[in-house]
């Protein structure tokens, strides 16, 4: 009668989040790290993109400095998953948002040139810059995605009966937009 208690009681507490839970977390932390990743892919591409743009552009000093000095904001900016809060994103995405800022103005001059456009180190550069933007949104999505996976595990019964009996573990803050951005302030205008 005892092993058949066991037996029940085991399979209830297996099936009830004590693999699934650290698992759960487990997946945060790799997709925290993708985000990291891509990240650090567009800051390796700045310098090369700073150096094409110098070349053809050598009184747009100011832009030029601004990114990179974003770029070293965003570079310093750290996420540590053991000790994830609120305001660790909220500076991550402030430092990041800061340089895509930068660069943004930095694309408003390059319209400036036409013969830099239509260099070929610097359509690649910008092509891989844009690639980049677009996987930075696809980790932040997946991200998101694990957060939400992982404080439901935490929270939802029956598994959030086992994370408080074993684990202890507390819901992980969402990704918010960077509500301090500009295109969250105000509605695009389009014009014909």
């Amino acid at each position: 009668m005892k092993a058949i208690f066991f037996i029940i009681l085991l399979l209830f507490v297996s099936s009830c989040g004590v693999q699934s839970i650290p698992k759960a977390k487990n997946k945060v932390a790799s997709q925290l790290a993708e985000i990291s990743n891509q990240y650090k892919r567009r800051l390796d591409l700045i310098p090369n993109l700073v150096k094409t743009v110098k070349g053809y552009a050598k009184h747009e000093k100011s832009t030029l400095e601004a990114v990179v000095k974003a770029r070293a904001s965003a570079t310093q900016a750290k996420i540590d998953i053991n000790n994830l809060n609120p305001s660790q994103i909220k500076n991550f995405q402030k430092a990041q948002a800061g340089l895509g800022q930068a660069l943004g103005r930095l694309m408003v001059v390059v319209e400036k040139y036409p013969n830099l456009k239509a260099n070929a180190n610097f359509l690649d550069l910008q092509s891989q810059l844009e690639g980049t933007e677009n996987r930075i949104t696809i980790a932040r999505q997946r991200y998101i995605q694990s957060i939400e996976s992982f404080n439901n595990l935490v929270t939802v019964f029956p598994s959030s009966l086992t994370n408080s009996m074993f684990f202890h573990y507390k819901t992980l803050p969402q990704w918010q937009a960077d509500e301090s951005s500009k295109e969250l302030k105000q509605t695009p205008k389009v014009q014909f």
